[in-house]
């Protein structure tokens, strides 16, 4: 192997490395924060401040969407759907 070959290759080697291991550290990071969250009693009354720590998360859904809908069906329908099911139970 070339000395101009040789050269490129560590550093791609050395950069992957140190990418893998920044990961590692910042998934290490991230379970030790979950646990101690999980061990932090819950009826602690003083609130803490929040300390950024770099990536933001996924911020939570909101439900203000619309409400879920419904049909109402006649007695027809519903044992036609009794039966429906009925018939998918026996097949498995």
């Amino acid at each position: 192997m070339s000395e101009h070959e040789t050269s490129p290759r560590t550093t791609g080697a050395t950069v992957l490395t140190l990418v893998a291991v920044a990961c590692a550290a910042g998934l290490a990071d991230v379970l030790r924060r979950r646990r101690e969250r999980k061990r932090e009693p819950e009826h602690v009354e003083e609130p803490r401040a929040h300390t950024p720590h770099g990536i933001p998360t996924i911020p939570r859904q909101r439900r203000d969407g619309p409400g879920a809908e419904a049909v109402r069906l006649t007695d027809a329908e519903r044992d036609a759907f009794a039966g429906l099911v009925r018939r998918f139970g026996e097949h498995g």
